[in-house]
C-alpha cells in the first residue's frame, strides 16, 4: 500500500524570518492528525524533488539519506521521494518502540509524526572516501533544518532527538543492514 502525497505548495503564509524566530524545540503533542498535505509539504521541505535536483543540497548529488515516518494509528512508511508517496512497510505503530530506542523519550509516541532520517553512507563514501561520511552528515543538517523551519509555516511544533541507541532503532524499526538512522524529529500539534 502506498499514499500518494499532494503536490507541494511553493508559497507559504510565513516569511523564512518569522520561521526562524519561532522555531523551538516543543516535546508537548496534541493527540490530533496533522493533516496530509502538511505532511506531504514536511516531507517534500526534508528530500523532496525539484525537477532534476532536491531540496537539499548533496555532495556530488549522490543522495545518500533516506526518509521513514510512523504516523500514528496508521503504521511505519518510506518516504519515496521520486514518485512523492509514502510506501507501508507495516502497520504496526511503531511509535513507542522507537521512544524505547531513544532512551526512553516517550513523548516521541504521543507525537503524530515522527521523521526518521537515516542515510547509507556508501553512496557518498564510494566517491569521497572518509570525508564523504563529513558530507552526509551536513546533508543531514539541511534536511532537519528544513524540517523544522516548514514545521513553523504550517503551525506545527517539532523537536530534534539525537539521543537515541543506533542499534536497538534499526531494530526497532527493521530498516535494511545499509541504512543508519542518523535523526529522529516528532511533529505535531502543540498542547
Amino acid at each position: 500500500m502506498s499514499i500518494s502525497l499532494p503536490k507541494p505548495e511553493l508559497k507559504g503564509e510565513k516569511s523564512l524570518e518569522e520561521c526562524i524566530y519561532e522555531r523551538e524545540s516543543i516535546r508537548n503533542f496534541k493527540d490530533k492528525i496533522i493533516e496530509v498535505e502538511k505532511i506531504s509539504q514536511i516531507l517534500w521541505a526534508t528530500q523532496g524533488r525539484k525537477g532534476e535536483k532536491r531540496t537539499v543540497p548533496s555532495a556530488g548529488a549522490t543522495y545518500p539519506l533516506e526518509i521513514y515516518v510512523t504516523l500514528k494509528d496508521k503504521g511505519f512508511f518510506h518516504y519515496n521521494i521520486k514518485t512523492h508517496s509514502l510506501q507501508l512497510i507495516t502497520e504496526d505503530d511503531l511509535s513507542k518502540n522507537l521512544a524505547r530506542a531513544s532512551l526512553d523519550q516517550y513523548f516521541i509516541a504521543e507525537a503524530y509524526l515522527n521523521v526518521i532520517i537515516c542515510a547509507e553512507f556508501s553512496r557518498t563514501t564510494n566517491r569521497y572516501g572518509q570525508r564523504g561520511v563529513r558530507y552526509v552528515f551536513i546533508e543531514v543538517g539541511h534536511s532537519a533544518q528544513n524540517i523544522h523551519l516548514e514545521v513553523v509555516a504550517l503551525g506545527l511544533v517539532s523537536v530534534p532527538i539525537g539521543a537515541f541507541d543506533d542499534d536497538m532503532v534499526k531494530e526497532a524499526l527493521d530498516l535494511p543492514k545499509k541504512i543508519e538512522p542518523l535523526y529522529i524529529i516528532p511533529i505535531g500539534y502543540s498542547t
